[in-house]
């Protein structure tokens, strides 16, 4: 299986270049399988894990456990801890973030407003669509047909929209606010450093 792991790998890799996967014929080649019988077999056992699926018209997608990740174990902020390689567990960023799918949404982030939450221009917010919120929650809202991130809080018995920037002055609407919704996670993907020599 530790084989199929190391085939899954490529696929996902594959997957993430080409937004599609290789047909049957070329899977072999990517993967090193001489037959196709090999890769009739791992597609099988994929497909049995939940990894892959087959559409209507036998082409393959992704399955349900296809973007699992490892969760490794909690990195500590102190003395380093010996790396362990054996087995884990897994999750999808999905499964992690997302309680209610349908009402989900990504937004991105712009502006510098909310700096001191941590929250950066071009993060991502996970946004579940609600229009109920609570004093403390980080919302989404639409304020005077513009939409806008910020902590909700009470003020002199009204809501308003606050800032973590001191740069920015607390947003008290004078016409209509709407919650769009509550963030319930943030992702960032920081750059890559360029390599030696390139």
């Amino acid at each position: 299986m530790s084989r199929d792991t190391d085939y899954l790998s490529q696929l996902q890799d594959y997957y993430a270049r080409h937004r599609v996967f290789p047909p049957y014929s070329a899977i072999g080649e990517l993967l090193g399988l001489r037959s196709k019988s090999s890769v009739a077999a791992l597609v099988a056992r994929l497909r049995l894990a939940g990894h892959l699926e087959a559409t209507p018209d036998r082409r393959l997608k992704p399955g349900p456990r296809f973007f699992d990740r490892v969760l490794a174990e909690s990195v500590r902020a102190g003395f380093p801890s010996p790396a362990d390689d054996s087995a884990r567990d897994s999750l999808t960023l999905d499964e992690f973030l997302i309680d209610h799918p349908s009402r989900t949404v990504l937004v991105r982030v712009k502006g510098d407003s909310m700096l001191e939450a941590g929250i950066h221009p071009g993060d991502i917010a996970v946004v579940e669509r609600t229009h109920e919120a609570h004093p403390g929650d980080l919302v989404v809202a639409v304020v005077d047909d513009e939409f806008t991130l910020k902590h909700l809080a009470m003020e002199k018995g009204s809501y308003v929209l606050k800032p973590a920037n001191p740069a920015y002055p607390v947003i008290r609407p004078k016409g209509s606010m709407e919650i769009f919704g509550v963030v319930v996670g943030m992702l960032r993907k920081y750059p890559k450093s360029p390599r030696r020599g390139q």
